[in-house]
């Protein structure tokens, strides 16, 4: 079995996860039971995902588990951005977050070619 530790996409995706909670803190009450649990689910999706995928024994199912987790992490980016054009956070505090997710899209990404080969 691997060990999703000692994979960097997962080490970054639970730190994000960490990140988004933080931002997401921000949002209005009105918004908990909308955009904040939306942007909630879709992030603590990416670890749990990529975590799942290394519990599977055939490549094919690892590599399907790896898509979902990077599906939901395009998902949860689009919605923060989203939520800074709404107005709930400042264009810098997305712009930290930006980077993180910029880095973890291109690290899941390669994993998933990577494993594809």
């Amino acid at each position: 079995m691997r060990e999703p530790s000692r994979l960097l996409a997962f080490r970054i995706a639970d730190e994000l996860v960490l990140d988004v909670y933080l931002f997401t803190k921000a949002f209005p009450k009105e918004e908990i039971y909308g955009l904040t649990s939306q942007i909630r689910r879709a992030i603590i999706s990416v670890p749990s995902n990529i975590v799942e995928g290394c519990s599977r024994i055939s490549q094919k199912e690892y590599c399907r588990f790896l898509e979902i987790a990077y599906g939901s992490l395009k998902e949860s980016h689009y919605q923060c951005n989203l939520a800074v054009r709404l107005e709930y956070n400042s264009e810098t505090e997305f712009q930290i977050l930006n980077r993180k997710f910029i880095e973890a899209e291109k690290v899941l990404g390669s994993l998933i070619i990577k494993m594809q080969i």
